[in-house]
């Protein structure tokens, strides 16, 4: 059974930076891409950020947070990191960390895309 689990969500002022982290366990052979999103309340839920984690290398990330967040992997942990600079008071939501082991052409960033996810943690960034 895939498990996910987030950590690193907290209060910070405007410009402060935060590291979330997603731990996983259970991960079947194949998962091909994992990914951060984020639902600030009464918001759908939106891609954030995409790390291919196949065969295939690559990244995606929301214009919104380009240039301010990296998403990372440190496999010998099986985890998922999102680092957070800059951070901007409509950051706030809850973040949600993803997995999927469908290959696709092309970068999953819709949430459809993904079987697996985890319970997410609270970013919350005052002005």
């Amino acid at each position: 059974q895939v498990q996910l689990v987030e950590s690193g969500g907290g209060s910070v002022q405007a410009g402060g930076s935060l590291r979330l982290s997603c731990a996983a366990s259970g991960i079947p052979y194949g998962i091909s891409s994992m990914g951060w999103f984020r639902q600030a309340p009464g918001k759908e839920r939106e891609g954030v950020a995409v790390l291919l984690t196949g065969g295939s290398a690559g990244t995606w990330y929301a214009d919104s947070v380009k240039g301010r967040f990296t998403i990372s992997q440190d496999n010998a942990k099986n985890t998922l990191y999102l680092q957070m600079n800059s951070l901007k008071p409509e950051d706030t939501a809850m973040y949600y960390c993803a997995a999927d082991y469908r290959t696709r052409p092309w970068i999953p960033t819709m949430q459809s895309e993904y079987n697996y996810w985890g319970q997410g943690t609270q970013v919350t960034v005052s002005s």
